[in-house]
């Protein structure tokens, strides 16, 4: 059994790739201030942190990748088998005598949200932060993990 970490209202995969494809060009040729997502259009400006997930015999593990944040501006909770990580990017603060010549980060708050199913521990689930990336472990419950049989013989 595996948990479909997919963000809210999945859509065909290969559409879904399609799509974002599509939006990734509309936004490289006209800069465009809003951006598509499977949920709508938000403001191309909002900043989305990039998630790998990972399942191994014991766990899913998750890679939340968070450049330039402080472990104190990330916050994780789990409430009602929804695990949310949440988080701001601040700004760099420049001199009136500092002009930008190209910003391509995007700062402000984020919210990332997975819908758990009952194969995850969530009383259990480690989080540790390092390198700008925050990694999760979500431990599975016992009986969900593969176990041998032993065949005995007569």
């Amino acid at each position: 059994m595996t948990i479909d970490f997919r963000p809210a209202r999945p859509v065909n995969g290969s559409l879904v790739r399609f799509q974002d494809e599509m939006d990734h060009w509309f936004d490289t040729i006209f800069d465009a201030p809003f951006r598509g997502t499977r949920t709508g259009l938000i403001p191309a400006s909002t900043w989305i942190p990039s998630v790998d997930v990972i399942e191994t015999e014991n766990a899913f593990q998750m890679d939340i990748d968070l450049p330039g944040m402080k472990k104190e501006d990330v916050k994780v909770s789990v409430e009602n088998n929804i695990l949310t990580i949440s988080g701001e990017r601040k700004s760099r603060k420049t001199e009136e005598k500092d002009s930008y010549y190209r910003n391509e980060r995007t700062f402000g708050s984020f919210v990332r949200s997975f819908t758990l199913s009952k194969v995850v521990k969530s009383d259990a689930i480690e989080a540790k932060y390092e390198n700008g990336v925050l990694h999760l472990t979500l431990p599975k419950v016992e009986d969900v993990k593969p176990k041998a049989i032993e065949v005995k013989v007569g």
